[in-house]
């Protein structure tokens, strides 16, 4: 059964051997990261898988390689670039996070001093902590979350038994190798003791965990009923001038901020007429899922005529659909669908 002492040396071995290559990390064993690496490819992955970020994160480091340098950066850039990752209060952070950062001289090397940074959360400032400084930090991730509950058969509910997965985390977190360590708990939930059909055959830790013993291993962790998401609906409208197409800049806060948009009323909590004087035309409705609610948005389409009241006439030369965020990459392709023919 489980030995707290021996799980610490038998993971690091196995990490040691079947860790993953992912481009953000140093070999295992091979020293301290890049800081700056660390905290982009954290924040990145927040909500967002590692399959959606590497390409994202190779793209923010060939164009930004140094924090200074994205600190530098002008905001429609970064915006640009963050596209289509989604949750984009994300990007506006990591720009203010950078500048904060960059001004000090480099990251905080300490827990409190990173998550005195905008953006930085317990886990992320744990996270950073632990691989880019090695210290004795507690990383706990859903991944983590799920290793620990079945490792001491937790069978207490998701959200409540977070506090208890996280102080039974802490008695695993060893002084040695502390940021290998955090990174080979996240890819043992990753690739062996995953949601569905854990691997526990080929598991490392298997004649130490509680719920392999108990026949509960794919059972846990358990989680509460959760409530119905609510749908809210809206209107979106697409607007094109001879060669222009009518965009607007989203508000810093708020749903999508800072990311370039078609014009939009409903769903957001707004009550906004069209942006100009036309004949909208329905062209379709898109669904997209966010995190607290299902949105169905109507599509509407129109030649302009005259000058609009809100949002800018960009040429439709300069404009590329990478720039939208997802759900407006849905309206966009709807409505030019629509109108090709």
């Amino acid at each position: 059964m489980r030995d707290e002492a021996v799980i610490a040396p038998l993971l690091l071995d196995w990490y040691d051997r079947h860790g993953r290559v992912l481009p953000w990390r140093v070999p295992p064993g091979g020293g301290v990261a890049d800081p700056y690496r660390v905290w982009l490819s954290e924040i990145m992955l927040q909500q967002t898988t590692v399959a959606a970020v590497k390409a994202y994160f190779e793209r923010f480091t060939a164009r930004w390689p140094t924090v200074r340098d994205l600190a530098a950066a002008d905001d429609a850039e970064v915006m640009g670039e963050w596209a289509g990752l989604g949750y984009y209060a994300r990007a506006r952070n990591l720009l203010a996070c950078a500048r904060q950062a960059s001004a000090a001289g480099g990251f905080p090397t300490t827990r409190d001093g990173l998550q005195a940074l905008p953006g930085i959360g317990p886990y992320t400032a744990a996270a950073i902590a632990a691989i880019a400084f090695d210290h004795p930090e507690t990383v706990v991730d859903g991944n983590v979350e799920r290793v620990v509950a079945r490792l001491f058969a937790v069978t207490e509910p998701m959200p409540g038994s977070k506090p208890r997965l996280r102080d039974l985390a802490a008695t695993l977190t060893p002084q040695h190798r502390p940021g290998d360590f955090a990174q080979a708990m996240m890819d043992l939930g990753a690739t062996i003791c995953t949601p569905r059909s854990p691997a526990c055959g080929i598991c490392p830790l298997i004649d130490d965990c509680a719920a392999r013993a108990q026949g509960l291993a794919a059972e846990l962790p358990r989680r509460a009923p959760k409530a119905p998401k609510p749908t809210r609906t809206g209107i979106a409208w697409v607007g094109i001038a001879g060669d222009h197409l009518l965009v607007e800049r989203r508000p810093d806060k708020g749903l999508l901020g800072g990311t370039l948009a078609f014009p939009s009323t409903g769903w957001d909590g707004s009550d906004l007429p069209p942006p100009a004087a036309a004949t909208w035309q329905d062209v379709g409705q898109v669904r997209h899922v966010f995190t607290h609610f299902n949105l169905i948005l109507t599509v509407r389409a129109a030649q302009l005529d005259s000058a609009p009241d809100r949002g800018d006439l960009r040429p439709l030369r300069d404009f590329q659909r990478a720039e939208l965020s997802g759900l407006m990459r849905k309206v966009w392709d709807m409505a030019r669908d629509a109108t090709s023919g």
